[in-house]
């Protein structure tokens, strides 16, 4: 018998993912931090750049709104709003921000493909992850090789609920970028920071995806061990 939770050398896994998720974290606070700083030339804030964005793609059903916090922004199709924490920022940190949250909205609107297979999926996803665990102790508990098994599988639903984020938040990002260069609403110079910006951003998803790996590695391995 195996608990998941103990400490063995498989740790190794999880720490170095762990590592990597708090350096993807501090990299996008920095390299936003760094950008907020840097107005926009021409004086734009992210809602206004929103409103052109959406306005600009035929999207006129998308309300622009203020939430609170830092780098909370985010796209809710269920209320075809878009949330923006420094909605009156003129920085191009904000305003890159707020095109990519736009870009997601884009994708809804155009029925980007990963895009409805994610919203499809996720919540199915999620449910059967957080099960996992729970399936597997009984499984371990009663030495039930099958419900071990599916626990597992289970648990592993959030690795794939992590790994078709990864597509959905560059493809957003990548859309930010390329509108905000054909619309003019920054410079070549203000578009290098904000690439800066999104890209780091898109590091954090892919931290997710790692510990996510990590964690069902690790569980793969001590189930084995315990086999033999």
């Amino acid at each position: 018998m195996f608990y998941p939770y103990y400490f063995d050398d498989t740790y190794f896994l999880v720490l170095a993912a762990a590592i990597f998720s708090m350096w993807a974290s501090a990299r996008v606070q920095s390299t936003y931090n760094k950008y907020y700083k840097v107005r926009s030339r021409r004086g734009i804030t992210a809602a206004d750049a929103a409103l052109r964005i959406l306005n600009g793609n035929g999207i006129y059903d998308v309300q622009i709104k203020r939430t609170q916090g830092k780098l909370t922004d985010r796209y809710v199709p269920s209320e075809r709003a878009i949330y923006l924490s420094d909605y009156d920022s003129t920085s191009i940190a904000s305003i890159g921000v707020a095109a990519h949250e736009c870009g997601h909205a884009i994708q809804h609107h155009f029925g980007y493909v990963p895009l409805r297979i994610s919203q499809a999926i996720s919540p199915l996803c999620a449910v059967g992850s957080n099960l996992g665990i729970p399936i597997l102790f009984i499984g371990i508990i009663f030495s039930l090789t099958g419900l071990i098994n599916l626990g597992i599988l289970l648990f592993g639903l959030g690795f794939v609920i992590s790994l078709i984020t990864l597509p959905v938040e560059y493809n957003a990002s990548n859309r930010a970028l390329s509108i905000l260069e054909s619309f003019g609403l920054l410079d070549d110079e203000e578009l290098s920071g904000t690439k800066k910006v999104l890209r780091a951003a898109g590091l954090t998803y892919v931290a997710a995806a790692a510990a996510s790996l990590a964690s069902l590695l690790r569980l793969l391995i001590l189930t084995r061990r315990n086999d033999d």
